[in-house]
C-alpha cells in the first residue's frame, strides 16, 4: 500500500512538472481570469470609495452653498 501511494504522489508531482513547466506565454485564459481579477477589484474599489467619495462632495457642495 505504501508503495502505490509513493508511486501515485511521484505520478502526480511528474505530471505537475509537465503540465506547468512550459515557459511559453501567457494563454488566453490566463489573459482573461487576470482581467476578471481586475475588474471584481475596480467594482469592489468603486463599490467601498463610491460612497466615501459621494458623502465628501456633498459635505463640499453643503459647505460652499452655506457660504
Amino acid at each position: 500500500m505504501a508503495n502505490q501511494i509513493a508511486l501515485l504522489s511521484v505520478t502526480i508531482v511528474n505530471w505537475f512538472k509537465a503540465r506547468y513547466s512550459d515557459e511559453g506565454g501567457a494563454s488566453l485564459v490566463e489573459y482573461v481570469l487576470l482581467l476578471a481579477l481586475i475588474a471584481v477589484v475596480a467594482i469592489g474599489a468603486l463599490v467601498f470609495l463610491g460612497r466615501v467619495t459621494a458623502n465628501t462632495l456633498n459635505n463640499v457642495g453643503n459647505a460652499v452653498n452655506n457660504s
